[in-house]
């Protein structure tokens, strides 16, 4: 798939599909633009030993400063309260993130809570009441599990490594690609755009023998890991918008350590940017609101502190709860 004859054919075709088909876009009830959308941001339990001093659940500021930039509020959401609390929670965001690290992804607390949102928003997406869910790497495994119904994950490493994108011929009229200039899209398959810090994922040759996941998801990318495996590195929810990378676009942005081959150039900051940008977009058409100004407040991220761990992890901040 390297082979420079057959990435110009496939940019050709990529180019072609991208300017002439777009992809059918899921249709709300209502068309709904929500200037203030607020993205919830599921916690992670710490697991580090370094880390445990500073608290039980935690949120790398990088996701924080994505989410952001794409102008939207974070709400940061523990792992502690109750389903009754979670669904009230549900129906105040617009929009949710799973966020990459460590964690059983069928028993853990994070992987409950998160159970929980994926099937409230089913649902209401069924209903016409649009709500966007984003997983990054981590996130995006744990999408997998909530789909297929089970663990499909086998070691695909591809630790500390940036790498090009392998378009599918579906990238081009995708909901996630849909808007990107032709040169970034060009530079996504011979430019090493997408940090890779992962040793597990889902290979194509899984999912594409899982029919639940056929169904559900459009495979936009792929990549080769270190092993020789090929394996699933950019999805989308065909009827639901549900998107999943297991490549990191915040750390294009926000994460500066030199112990990690983290993409600072100026098409990779421009591909985080836009995929920030498109996410919250999604946001934006739910009409999701808290009942109050107050009650809004005191939900935000902002009313947290951030700590400086860039001396003892590869992260320069964290929220810490």
């Amino acid at each position: 798939m390297s082979s420079t004859g057959f990435s110009a054919y496939m940019w050709l075709f990529f180019t072609c599909c991208f300017c002439c088909s777009k992809a059918m876009p899921i249709k709300p009830t209502q068309e709904a633009v929500n200037d203030r959308p607020v993205i919830g941001i599921l916690t992670q339990i710490v697991t580090d030993d370094v880390l445990q001093p500073f608290g039980r659940t935690f949120i790398p500021a990088s996701y924080v400063k994505f989410t952001e930039s794409g102008g939207s509020r974070v709400m940061p959401i523990r792992l502690t309260l109750t389903t009754a609390e979670y669904e009230e929670i549900f129906q105040k965001i617009n929009g949710l993130l799973f966020i990459g690290g460590a964690a059983d992804l069928e028993t853990s607390d994070f992987a409950k809570v998160a159970k929980i949102f994926y099937r409230l928003a089913l649902k209401a997406n069924d209903e016409g009441d649009f709500f966007p869910i984003w997983g990054t790497c981590m996130g995006m495994q744990l999408l997998t599990v909530l789909v297929a119904g089970e663990n499909l994950l086998t070691k695909t490493p591809a630790e500390n490594i940036a790498l090009p994108l392998n378009l599918t011929t579906e990238a081009g009229s995708s909901r996630m690609f849909e808007g990107f200039p032709n040169e970034l899209m060009r530079a996504l398959t011979q430019e090493p755009l997408t940090g890779n810090f992962h040793r597990f994922g889902v290979t194509v040759k899984t999912f594409q023998e899982n029919e639940k996941l056929q169904s559900f998801f459009s495979i936009l990318s792929t990549n080769i890991a270190e092993n020789g495996v090929q394996f699933v590195s950019t999805i989308e929810g065909k009827r639901y918008p549900f998107y999943g990378v297991q490549w990191h676009p915040e750390v294009n942005r926000f994460q500066w350590s030199r112990n990690r081959n983290i993409p600072h150039s100026a098409h990779a900051v421009q591909l985080s940017s836009l995929l920030a940008g498109f996410f919250v977009n999604e946001g934006r058409r739910s009409l999701h609101q808290f009942d109050n100004p107050e009650e809004e407040d005191a939900s935000l991220i902002y009313m947290d502190t951030p700590v400086y761990i860039g001396n003892i992890t590869g992260y320069e901040q964290a929220y810490f709860f």
